[in-house]
């Protein structure tokens, strides 16, 4: 099994940071591509941002320019540094990671998170 557990959520002013970590823990081989997801109330998840094994990356219209996801191979972690937040920014922020796994056999995992809440409000 692989699991993957978020930190860094919590209450910010608008205009201010927050910086969400990621780490994947367990039989991994390893880590194709990570990214971060969010769903506020009364909406449907949707994607933020994700990182490929390559580094290449993507970006909901909403946060360019406002958030950098990255990523550290060595610690199966991916990060989302948020600058400038809104309050429409507030929601559960979750953490998908998919690739390969070793046991119970050889074999593709996605994973996800239990998910960590981002406040916006003044």
């Amino acid at each position: 099994q692989v699991q993957v557990v978020e930190s860094g959520g919590g209450l910010v002013q608008p205009g201010g940071s927050l910086r969400l970590s990621c780490a994947a823990s367990g039989s991994i081989s390893m880590i194709n591509d990570m990214g971060w997801h969010r769903q506020a109330p009364g909406k449907q998840r949707e994607l933020v941002a994700y990182i490929s094994s390559g580094g290449s990356t993507n970006y909901a219209d909403s946060v360019k320019g406002r958030f950098t996801i990255s990523r550290d191979n060595d610690k199966n972690t991916v990060y989302l540094q948020m600058n400038s937040l809104k309050p429409e920014d507030t929601a559960v922020y979750y953490c998908n990671m998919n690739g390969w796994r070793t046991r119970p056999y050889y074999s593709f995992f996605s994973s996800w998170g239990q998910g960590t809440q981002v406040t916006v409000s003044s």
